[in-house]
């Protein structure tokens, strides 16, 4: 039956649901059987026991802030740092006290991982910044707006480095794994998913914007073997959910999370409402690695 479906193949009832055409046929890489790990070096391995937390503000304000970030991180013993030198906006108007930091940005990040020997994640929004980039990032992430970007996903595929692609916050799972086909298809296997949060009519707060689309994670897993993540600070924009919203992620099966966080939040030039202070940091680390625990998962 599903041989005879494979071999009259129609688009005329397209769907937001993932249908047996797809699996063999459109989504073949994404939907593959076989468990993927990625790694990033022996120690930070996505789709495995352990749940990688990568950790920082949303831009790289300053050489400052980006040390006192590296020197919370490993204080806590986490391994991985965000921060965007090149920050897309969702309106073109930025304030006086924020602009992106772009390549002094990513020389900042450079002295950083010299000095505190962390792996560096970061967003590609251009083609025409790849090249620095991948100087400095130990993973490339594609922003949600960026998910359909198909030259761009293709061109960031070719570099072989491990990418994180986040869903857009209007698109389907069948739209999300078929803008990971793109990156698939150019050879590189080293993709995480990552689950950032969707629109819809209510979103309990009017400063939200998005809410985290829970079941997405165990949904995913259902039909890909690639490692999914939630991105909980994103996804909620008022740091007073992010734990919650944390622990739901984990209790899920999420193999990783992006927590945004900044030792001064209200200071923040991007986005003040959503990061945690160091000790909300701390604390959300000590009840995560029971939450982990209490699924037979490790936080590192």
């Amino acid at each position: 039956m599903i041989k005879k479906f494979v071999k009259n193949l129609s688009n005329k009832n397209p769907t937001k649901d993932i249908t047996i055409d797809d699996k063999y046929n459109k989504l073949k890489l994404s939907t593959a059987n076989k468990k993927v790990l990625v790694k990033v070096d022996k120690n930070i391995i996505f789709g495995g026991k352990n749940i990688p937390v990568i950790a920082g503000p949303n831009g790289v304000e300053s050489l400052q802030l980006m040390r006192k970030i590296a020197k919370n991180l490993k204080k806590n013993n986490i391994n991985l740092i965000r921060g965007h030198a090149y920050k897309p906006l969702t309106f073109p108007y930025r304030s006086k006290q924020y602009s992106e930091t772009q390549d002094q940005g990513m020389d900042w990040m450079d002295i950083i991982k010299d000095e505190y020997n962390l792996k560096v994640v970061t967003e590609i929004t251009e083609i025409q910044f790849l090249n620095r980039v991948c100087e400095t990032a130990d993973i490339l992430q594609i922003g949600s707006r960026n998910m359909q970007n198909l030259e761009l996903l293709r061109e960031v595929a070719k570099t072989n480095f491990p990418i994180i692609l986040k869903r857009h916050f209007g698109s389907s799972l069948r739209d999300f794994l078929g803008a990971a086909e793109h990156i698939l298809v150019e050879g590189n296997n080293k993709l995480i998913l990552c689950e950032r949060g969707v629109s819809i009519p209510h979103t309990h707060r009017d400063t939200s914007r998005f809410a985290l689309d829970i079941q997405a994670i165990p949904a995913l897993k259902e039909i890909s073997k690639f490692p999914i993540i939630s991105d909980p600070s994103h996804a909620s924009f008022w740091a007073p959910w992010v734990p919650s919203l944390t622990y739901a992620s984990i209790a899920a099966g999420c193999d990783g999370l992006i927590i945004e966080m900044h030792p001064n939040p209200k200071k923040s030039l991007v986005d003040p409402l959503q990061p945690l202070n160091f000790n909300q940091f701390k604390d959300l680390l000590k009840i995560s690695k029971r939450v982990a625990k209490s699924v037979n998962r490790k936080i590192n």
